[in-house]
């Protein structure tokens, strides 16, 4: 992972262009997006960002769509909740009774199958040629946000998941000098911690925290290629190679918090910052939420065996059939897109941007280096954050991980994955 190259990359696509692309000089019914001159029309846009970096970044988007689409209104249509939990329940009740809002917020690529599979979305596969995202996004996350050759939504920005952070006074006072590159120094580094009384070595919280953890050790195990290929029905989830994954993820466990079920990601999160653990396997938000609560001693590096794999999630919306503001919603979905939209989202979020020709130097120090890596790294998806699997995988796969993280069973484990993998992967 090459967290210190900068990259030299010009800002493009000007609020100037955003406003004539989306605005219209006549009534909003005709126009590809914006509703200028036939009086204000609301766009309900649907989320999960109610406070905090979320809603910041929400806020700044939407001064971008302001200027951008002046014909249109934007009506918040947030649902408060961790992850989109309260949201998703809230969404599913509108669309199973026909009153979609004319845009959401979902995660990108796999987990859009559940909304595809019912017919309840658009094929935005012209847009993306129209405004230039086809080649403003990497060909990775476009293949990888493609749906049976189509694609259904426009990333807002792009988090990583495989980063393993660290306390770096706790990590240097056990003798550790060189960052872990392989899983073999990883464990060797835990076990330094240990024998210098670290209570512990990797802090780690429930549920999809864990999922991700373990979906570090098997891009470590596997390669970026046969990963992906578990999740598009390429790679044999009873292969060796997973059945070594999760003897790995189970040596990792023995390193962990012995109430990590009871753990948030935060909860984990504070045992790095009390000195009370070395590492932490978790996404990018970390880095703004450490910098927000003024911790400054930590280090970040890609997971140890993930080389230069870069494991993304990304904040998406999309158009809903039926949208009574479908014109207006194009407007904000090319606003999501465009470079002024996600520097003012991405900027606040701690997110970066998904497009490749956004300037490093708008970001801080981990951002400019996560916008390095985009650039040219291999893209690969995660399951728990929606990009490579269906809601009812994510469910399935939640609910064995679960289980191993009492019972750590190996067969048990892996003979749930395949039967998960049975059941919900595309066919063929």
């Amino acid at each position: 992972m090459r967290f210190s190259r900068q990259a030299a990359v010009a800002v493009c696509g000007a609020v100037a262009f955003l406003a004539a692309a989306c605005g219209s000089s006549s009534s909003g019914s005709g126009s590809s997006g914006g509703s200028a001159g036939g009086g204000s029309k609301s766009v309900e846009v649907f989320t999960w960002w109610a406070d905090g970096g979320e809603k910041a970044g929400l806020d700044g988007l939407v001064g971008v769509f302001n200027t951008a689409c002046t014909g249109d209104k934007f009506v918040n249509g947030a649902v408060a909740g961790g992850a989109g939990a309260n949201a998703k329940q809230v969404l599913a009740s509108r669309l199973q009774q026909g009153d979609p809002p004319d845009t959401f917020q979902a995660h990108a690529g796999a987990e859009l199958s559940d909304y595809i599979n019912a017919g309840q979305i658009e094929d935005l596969s012209a847009e993306y040629k129209e405004w230039g995202l086809d080649t403003a996004f990497p060909k990775g996350l476009l293949d990888n946000i493609s749906v049976g050759g189509k694609i259904y939504s426009v990333p807002a920005n792009i988090h990583r998941a495989n980063v393993l952070w660290s306390n770096k006074t706790v990590v240097s006072g056990a003798g550790i000098t060189t960052a872990p590159t392989t899983m073999a120094d990883f464990l060797a580094d835990l076990d330094k911690l240990k024998a210098k009384g670290v209570q512990t070595p990797l802090a780690l919280g429930k549920d999809w925290t864990q999922e991700m953890l373990f979906e570090a050790v098997l891009i470590s195990d596997l390669g970026p290629a046969q990963f992906t290929g578990l999740w598009n029905g390429t790679t044999d989830w009873k292969g060796a190679a997973v059945t070594q994954g999760i003897n790995d993820y189970k040596k990792l466990l023995s390193y962990t918090n012995s109430d990590r079920d009871t753990y948030d990601w935060t909860d984990a999160e504070k045992l790095i910052m009390e000195g009370k653990a070395g590492y932490q396997l978790m996404g990018d938000w970390e880095a703004a939420d450490l910098d927000t609560k003024g911790f400054k001693d930590y280090g970040y590096q890609v997971f140890p065996g993930n080389g230069n794999t870069y494991q993304w999630l990304a904040d998406s919306f999309v158009l809903p059939k039926g949208a009574k503001n479908a014109d207006g919603t194009k407007c904000w979905l090319k606003t999501v897109g465009s470079a002024d939209g996600q520097k003012a989202f991405n900027t606040k979020k701690g997110s970066i941007p998904a497009r490749t020709d956004a300037s490093p130097a708008d970001y801080p120090a981990y951002q400019q280096a996560a916008m390095a890596d985009w650039k040219v790294d291999t893209a690969v998806p995660s399951c728990p954050h929606g990009s490579a699997c269906s809601q009812g995988w994510q469910g399935a796969v939640a609910s064995a991980q679960g289980k191993f993280s009492t019972d750590q069973n190996v067969s048990a484990l892996q003979s749930s994955l395949a039967a998960a993998a049975a059941q919900f992967a595309p066919k063929k």
